[in-house]
């Protein structure tokens, strides 16, 4: 008799009580699913791809139960089940949830179908003083209204007029080369916080990536990143200056960074820890970040390309590039343009043919 083969995890099998047979999905945290196909047809195995990740079988919300009908809270729990939430990166699903969260706390109880754009424009006043914070919750407010039409618990959407205040300044501090320095004559090579000064400033990744990067992302001479904000790979030619911090570096672990008890850090603790090192190189402007933007600057300085700075940083469009070279030294790359001119019409004569137009 040939053997049944056994249904994938958190698959049961099991007759209702009509003795009809049927297959369930069931795990602990999502909504319980039941398959409309045979197990381990194509089509079944779509279904518990779907489940597993969420889509057929949503996460269940603690205290979804218990919120108030027509609320913000229930309309949070919907945006959450929905394509909206759930076709995002978990990085940034993590960033959305943190944003509805804090708003939640507050404005939980608030019935949707009443606010009007008065009272989101006055909601949005009271982070006057972080503007980008109110430009966040403005996005998100805006995907709960769509989320509110389709679940036609509104019509209209009362944040359509409402603008995005405009941000001034250059966001994270661009590190200048003093302040690499000064950072460098404090923590010496050997040391985790010239690891991560060097991981950061040599390869231009964001923190999360630094910190899961380990020997494994090694090839030769380069390094390969799969980018955790954009599943954009990369791979990148190693800087000799990190080769040579990495020839210090043990191989006993994962990551190359740890913590103080040896667990790898989390993206918020590992910036944290290395503002805590910024600080006691004198640096209290400097982050994490400020050094992805810096070594930017220096590829603009150093002449390259966008297309050149794009492929180390992982950025897709000018727009983002030109963000980050900003802080690019004026006078250093003016010398590069008069020296490139200056080539140019010697290589041309063009001087020469100018003489001559002006002697007529």
């Amino acid at each position: 008799m040939k053997q049944r083969k056994r249904l994938p995890k958190y698959v049961t099998e099991f007759h209702d009580r009509h003795g009809k047979s049927r297959v369930r999905f069931r795990r602990k945290g999502q909504t319980s699913y039941y398959f409309k196909s045979a197990p381990w047809s194509p089509e079944f195995m779509q279904e518990y791809q779907a489940c597993m990740e969420g889509r057929a079988a949503p996460r269940i919300e603690p205290g979804a139960d218990r919120t108030v009908p027509g609320s913000f809270s229930v309309l949070i729990v919907k945006y959450y089940r929905s394509a909206y939430y759930l076709d995002q990166r978990a990085s940034t699903r993590a960033t959305y949830r943190g944003i509805l969260e804090r708003f939640r706390r507050e404005y939980g109880d608030r019935r949707v179908a009443t606010i009007q754009k008065r009272h989101i424009v006055a909601i949005l006043a009271r982070k006057a003083d972080t503007p980008s914070a109110a430009n966040n919750l403005l996005r998100m407010l805006k995907i709960l209204m769509k989320v509110a039409k389709d679940c036609e618990i509104r019509k209209d959407d009362p944040t359509a007029d409402i603008k995005s205040r405009k941000i001034t300044g250059d966001g994270f501090h661009t590190w200048t080369e003093e302040q690499i320095a000064a950072f460098a004559q404090v923590h010496k090579i050997g040391t985790r916080a010239r690891l991560a000064f060097s991981l950061l400033l040599y390869t231009g990744q964001r923190r999360s990536d630094v910190v899961r990067m380990g020997y494994q992302h090694i090839e030769g001479e380069y390094v390969q990143v799969r980018q955790q904000k954009t599943g954009t790979s990369l791979k990148i030619r190693m800087h000799p200056e990190l080769q040579k911090v990495l020839a210090r570096t043990p191989r006993d672990n994962l990551t190359f960074l740890t913590t103080g008890f040896g667990k790898p850090y989390t993206p918020a603790g590992f910036g944290n820890w290395f503002r805590d090192c910024c600080n006691q190189a004198g640096l209290r402007q400097c982050s994490a970040h400020g050094l992805r933007k810096a070594a930017a600057r220096r590829m603009a300085e150093a002449g390259c390309t966008e297309e050149e700075i794009k492929s180390v940083t992982g950025h897709k469009t000018s727009r983002e590039v030109s963000r980050y070279t900003k802080a690019a030294n004026q006078v250093l790359l003016s010398d590069n343009a008069m020296a490139k001119v200056t080539k140019a019409e010697k290589v041309s004569n063009l001087p020469k043919r100018l003489d001559k137009t002006n002697s007529k």
